[in-house]
C-alpha cells in the first residue's frame, strides 16, 4: 500500500499524520507552484516518505505515481480534489466518478446538480459582470443575496449583500481577485440569503458507502459591510432528529455528486422547509483537530478517513447512528479586532481558561496581524470542553473580552476583571 496526498495542508497534515502512524507510506503532491501561507504553513514533510512538489506535466505525475507503486490518491485539502481525482481515473484506482468532477469543485454546477436530484438549493446567478449581478439582485425580488467566488474555499470572498449596489461592489471585489488557491475568478455566484439553522456535515465513504462522521452546528457573526465570521461550533448527537435529517439529506447530496470514494465536508442551512445545501467539498473538513474530536465525541472524520484507506474492517464496523458524548464541547475560532502583530502571550493565556482542552494557533509570534475578515485571517481557534454548559460560555465570554482588548496583538490592558476565573 502507498498513498500520495494532493496539498497535504489543513487537515490533510492531520490525514497524513495518521496514515504515518499506522505505517502507511505516504508521497505528497503539489497542485499548484505556488501554496497560499494560510496552507504552507500546516505541511509537515516528516509524513511523507517522498515530497513530488509541483510536476507541471500530467502524464510524467502518472507516471512516476505508478512507477512508485501508489494505491490510492487523495485530496488533503480543496485545492487537490481535481488533481487527486484526475490522477486517481487515469491509474484505474478507486475514486469519485469522473462525470461530475467539475460540479464537485464549481459551486454554479454543484448546484444544478444536486437540484436535478430533487434536493433543495439556493436561487443563483452565475455572474461575470458586476452590472448584469445587480440587474439580477434587483430583478430576482430577493431581500439578501450571498456573493461568493465560484471555486474557493472557507469564507474566502463571501459578502453578505442587502442592494443592487452592494451586489455590485461585492461582484467586483471578486472578480478583480485570485481565489485561496490563486486562481483568477472569472465569474461569482450570487446566490439567495438562506435565513436558518446552518450546519456541517463531515463524512466519508468508501465503494458508495457513506457514514457520518461528524455533525456540528456553526455559529457565525455577520462582518459589518462583508460577510461571515465564524465564531464557534459545537457537535450535534447522531440520535437527534435534525442530525438524522441532515445525515438522509447529506447522503442523497453525495449520490448526486457521485462521491464515492472519498471524505466529504458539506454545509447544509436548516431552514422552516427544511434543509437546503450551500455546498459540499469532496474532502476533509478544515480547522479540527481530530485527536480531541475523538477524545470527546468518539470519532473523527480524520480517523475514520485513514481507516477507509487503510483499515476497511473499522470503517465497515463504525456505526454512525451512536455517536453521542457528555459534557458541552465548543470549536472557537479567534477574531482578532486590531492590526498589530501576533503575540504567542496570547495562546498561553487561552490555553489556561478552565475549560480549553486544545489551542490551535495559524500564526507565528510576531507575525503581521490584522482584524479577522474571514477564515484566513482568524489567529487560530481553540476548543473548550467541560461538564458544565456554564463553565464554557463563561470561559468564551471571557475570552471574546480579551480579545475586544486586543488580546492577540500583545496590547490588551491588565486591568480589573481580566484574571482568569
Amino acid at each position: 500500500m502507498s498513498i500520495a496526498l494532493v496539498d497535504g495542508y489543513s487537515t490533510g497534515a492531520a490525514l497524513a499524520a495518521r496514515l504515518h502512524q499506522l505505517g502507511v507510506p505516504c508521497s505528497h503532491i503539489q497542485s499548484q507552484p505556488v501554496v497560499h501561507d494560510f496552507l504552507r504553513r500546516t505541511f509537515d514533510p516528516s509524513h511523507y516518505t517522498r515530497d513530488y512538489g509541483f510536476i507541471p506535466d500530467f502524464a510524467d505525475l502518472a507516471d512516476l505515481l505508478k512507477r512508485g507503486g501508489t494505491t490510492r490518491v487523495v485530496a488533503g485539502t480543496e485545492s487537490g480534489v481535481t488533481l487527486a481525482e484526475t490522477l486517481s481515473h487515469a491509474l484505474g484506482l478507486p475514486t469519485n466518478t469522473p462525470d461530475q468532477r467539475a460540479a464537485r469543485r464549481d459551486k454554479n454546477l454543484m448546484g444544478g446538480a444536486v437540484g436535478a436530484a430533487g434536493l433543495a438549493t439556493p436561487r443563483t446567478h452565475l455572474a461575470t459582470s458586476a452590472v448584469a449581478a445587480a440587474q439580477w439582485f434587483k430583478a430576482s425580488g430577493l431581500r439578501e443575496a450571498v456573493v461568493k467566488p465560484v471555486d474557493s474555499a472557507g469564507s474566502d470572498g463571501v459578502r453578505f449583500c442587502r442592494t443592487p449596489a452592494d451586489v455590485q461592489d461585492a461582484t467586483k471585489a471578486v472578480l478583480r481577485s485570485r481565489s485561496i488557491f490563486g486562481r483568477q475568478n472569472t465569474a461569482a455566484l450570487v446566490q439567495e440569503r438562506l435565513i436558518g439553522t446552518e450546519f456541517y456535515i463531515n463524512t466519508v465513504s468508501l465503494d458508495g458507502r457513506h457514514k457520518v462522521a461528524e455533525t456540528w452546528r456553526y455559529t457565525k457573526r455577520p462582518r459589518p459591510g462583508g460577510g461571515p465570521i465564524y465564531d464557534f461550533e459545537e457537535p450535534v448527537p447522531a440520535h437527534t432528529a435534525e442530525a438524522r435529517l441532515l445525515r438522509d439529506f447529506t447522503f442523497a447530496v453525495l449520490d448526486a455528486l457521485g462521491i464515492r470514494n472519498s471524505p466529504a465536508h458539506t454545509e447544509v442551512m436548516l431552514t422552516r422547509h427544511g434543509p437546503v445545501l450551500i455546498e459540499t467539498g469532496a474532502r476533509l473538513g478544515g480547522a479540527t483537530a481530530p485527536g480531541v474530536v475523538e477524545r470527546h465525541c468518539g470519532m473523527s472524520q480524520t480517523a475514520l478517513a485513514a481507516a477507509a484507506l487503510a483499515t476497511p474492517h473499522i470503517f465497515d464496523d463504525f456505526e454512525d447512528r451512536r455517536l453521542t458524548w457528555s459534557g458541552t464541547l465548543r470549536n472557537v475560532e479567534f477574531i482578532n479586532h486590531r492590526t498589530g502583530q501576533a503575540d504567542q502571550a496570547a495562546m498561553s493565556r487561552a490555553a489556561a481558561l478552565p475549560s480549553a482542552v486544545a489551542v490551535c494557533p495559524a500564526v507565528d509570534h510576531g507575525e503581521p496581524l490584522q482584524p479577522t475578515t474571514d477564515l484566513l485571517s482568524t489567529p487560530g481557534f481553540l476548543y473548550l470542553a467541560a461538564e458544565s454548559t456554564e463553565q464554557v460560555s463563561r470561559d468564551y465570554a471571557l475570552l471574546r473580552q480579551w480579545e475586544r482588548e486586543g488580546l492577540h496583538t500583545g496590547d490588551m490592558a491588565v486591568a480589573a476583571g481580566n484574571t482568569l476565573p
